[in-house]
């Protein structure tokens, strides 16, 4: 278990906004930070970051909390997992005790399967630098690629022993179980018998964004034809090659610095690169570009410069990625090796300044790529050209920008000499055949629709829920401020009128909302809200200094989680940049005890107008209704008096 002061320090010294800058690209909005939702596809921004607050919240998915709570949704953290993370991060040394056999076999199925990989990976690198056969084979192969022992181990490179059941063997003797040993893909189970599936192979460990291991791709290194050059971890609970890239743990931070992504190949390619000095480079890992990856990119950098093997026969399949790229909304530049030359080669032939120069002068505009490589085959048959054209504009129509598809559109017609109306009319028959197709999908998804339409009728607007939840942002905000609250005390008149008298009274927010809640005896209807509120009252009370930092990371995750939502709720406008249009909304702290006000005020009118209700109710099932009656009329004018002060006319 971690200690509670590591715990406390590791709270006091992490930056939410630094923590999830290593996984999303964040940019300045106000005083907070929003990016693109690490938990959704989506072009426009809609995830906020508050440093002051730090909290953060995703309003397309709806999640939201501190550092800890991002990391446990990112990543798939477990709470003592995301700690550790975070005190490697800020160097802070945890103090912990052992783990006892109960705690390790209370460990969840998916974090089993992490410790399975952490361990692999320990072992393999274990196998290549203090076993004759890791030296002789896997190290000795490593050096003649060369690779520095800095980055063997910076990327965790290993080897698997030519032995069939070594790593198993030795998994098991370590109390590892075999359930998880074949899940993983580390160990083949057939009938009674086990194999570990990369024999014999140098081992390249595959991390997630923030460096879990997830999976292996291992490199056979004997001329075996029945053997495949390389072989992945099958899929898992953990490892999802459509949705991982390799080398984006150690290339994060380069990409977003740089604003821009190299996308190679292979496992070497990568390694190359970034012992060369260029670090913003990650790898699909041979295997096809998906969605997926490229979103992964997106929320770093909108640059992604793709690099092609000089002779490298899939080139044609590879230009599938880069329309998936430009449907992302994304830059796309594309640069070919001289030919017998791929990223690992070239990068190892050449100085960081060498290769720079050479990406910076040879990485072409995907449109001026495509067409160059698609007119050497067409050569002077028309019918060529003709494919050519519509396969160029085809990769045009997938561009959402229209400013960049009118653009791209003048450089084909420059390029293939062929008139922009002709190319503009191509489009449109491209762009309405997509319409055609969206439409129909519309239609068939609006039946679907209203069939759910009519199935849930819409929920009106709970005034009482939205006025607590109200009360608990001021509180967050607020609790701990001292104010000058107007004060409407309730007079009888000689003519016995009741009217509202204005006193002047100083108190702390929290006193104030209380003590007024206290008076009307109002109570919360919400159970959530209701805990929440005297969370806070009690912490207010005793703690003078109330920190909100401090106090989302006292309570647990699902009232922490609750309280995001409330405080981030009205961030979201600052995602719509308002004062760029020069529309500037009302700053609400330096109105804080009009809003107190006011808020109680609503809700001691909607508790009456409640009331009124109930007596209306009452007189129908009574037959002695003139005190009820006397009731309504009270209330009435109550609320009449009320509404006056908050400047409403019934």
């Amino acid at each position: 278990m971690i200690s509670k002061n590591t715990i406390d320090q590791v709270f006091e010294t992490v930056r939410v906004e630094e923590v999830i800058g290593d996984f999303v690209q964040l940019k300045k909005a106000g005083s907070n930070f929003k990016g693109l939702s690490p938990f959704s596809d989506e072009r426009t921004p809609s995830f906020m970051v508050s440093p002051v607050k730090q909290i953060w919240k995703d309003f397309s998915s709806g999640k939201g909390g501190n550092a800890v709570a991002f990391l446990m949704e990112h990543e798939h953290f477990t709470y003592p997992e995301a700690i550790k993370y975070l005190a490697k991060k800020y160097n802070i040394e945890i103090e912990e005790t052992e783990q006892s056999d109960e705690q390790k076999q209370e460990a969840d199925a998916r974090e089993s399967l992490y410790l399975v990989s952490e361990y692999a990976n320990k072992y393999f690198q274990k196998i290549l630098h203090n076993t004759n056969q890791g030296k002789s084979i896997g190290l000795s192969y490593f050096k003649e690629r060369g690779f520095t022992d800095d980055i063997i181990k910076k990327f965790g490179l290993g080897y698997s022993l030519d032995d069939w059941q070594a790593f198993t063997d030795e998994a098991l003797k370590d109390g590892y179980n075999i359930e998880f040993l074949e899940k993983t893909g580390l160990t083949i189970v057939k009938e009674d018998k086990r194999f570990d599936r990369f024999k014999g192979r140098v081992m390249f460990p595959i991390q997630s964004m923030s460096g879990r291991v997830l999976g292996f791709g291992g490199r056979i290194l004997t001329n075996t034809k029945k053997a495949a050059k390389y072989l992945n971890s099958p899929e898992s609970d953990i490892y999802h090659k459509s949705k991982v890239l390799y080398g984006i743990f150690h290339a994060k931070q380069s990409i977003a610095k740089e604003d821009n992504c190299f996308l190679v190949e292979g496992y070497t390619d990568v390694i190359q690169f970034y012992q060369t000095g260029i670090k913003n480079v990650v790898a699909s890992s041979g295997t096809a570009l998906t969605p997926e990856q490229i979103r992964l990119i997106n929320r770093l950098t909108k640059n992604i410069t793709v690099l092609f093997d000089g002779d490298s026969a899939g080139i044609r399949a590879s230009l599938r990625g880069i329309d998936l790229i430009l449907e992302q909304g994304m830059n796309v530049k594309v640069c070919m090796f001289p030919e017998g030359e791929d990223p690992d080669s070239f990068a190892k032939q050449n100085t960081f300044e060498e290769l720079t120069l050479f990406l910076d002068e040879n990485a072409q505009d995907f449109i001026q790529f495509k067409a160059s490589l698609l007119v050497k085959d067409s050569k002077n048959d028309p019918i060529k050209k003709a494919e050519t054209v519509r396969d160029i504009v085809n990769s045009i129509s997938k561009i959402p920008d229209r400013i960049k598809k009118e653009i791209y559109i003048q450089e084909c017609s420059k390029i293939m000499d062929i008139s922009e109306e002709v190319l503009f009319s191509t489009l449109a028959q491209i762009n309405k055949k997509e319409y055609q197709d969206a439409n129909k999908a519309y239609k068939k998804e609006q039946q679907s629709f209203q069939v759910f339409k009519n199935e849930h009728a819409v929920k009106k607007v709970n005034i009482q829920y939205e006025l607590e939840r109200k009360i608990i942002e001021i509180l967050l905000l607020y609790g701990n401020k001292t104010e000058d609250f107007e004060d409407l005390i309730l007079k009888e008149t000689e003519t016995n009128e009741l009217v509202l008298e204005p006193v002047i009274q100083q108190a702390q927010v929290f006193e104030k909302i209380y003590l007024d809640l206290q008076d009307d005896e109002m109570e919360f209807s919400n159970p959530k809200f209701k805990e929440l509120y005297y969370t806070i009252i009690d912490t207010l009370n005793q703690n003078p200094d109330f920190a909100l930092e401090s106090f989302v990371n006292s309570v647990d995750q699902n009232m922490a989680n609750e309280i995001t939502s409330i405080l981030m709720d009205e961030e979201k406008y600052a995602l719509h940049n308002w004062e760029s249009k020069n529309i500037y909304p009302k700053d609400k702290s330096k109105s804080i005890a009009q809003l107190v006000s006011e808020t109680i005020l609503n809700l001691r009118c909607f508790l009456i107008e409640q009331k009124v209700i109930d007596f209306q109710k009452e007189t129908m099932e009574s037959k002695d209704n003139k005190n009820v009656l006397q009731e309504v009329k009270d209330y009435s004018n109550l609320k009449m008096l009320l509404s006056r002060k908050l400047n409403r006319v019934l």
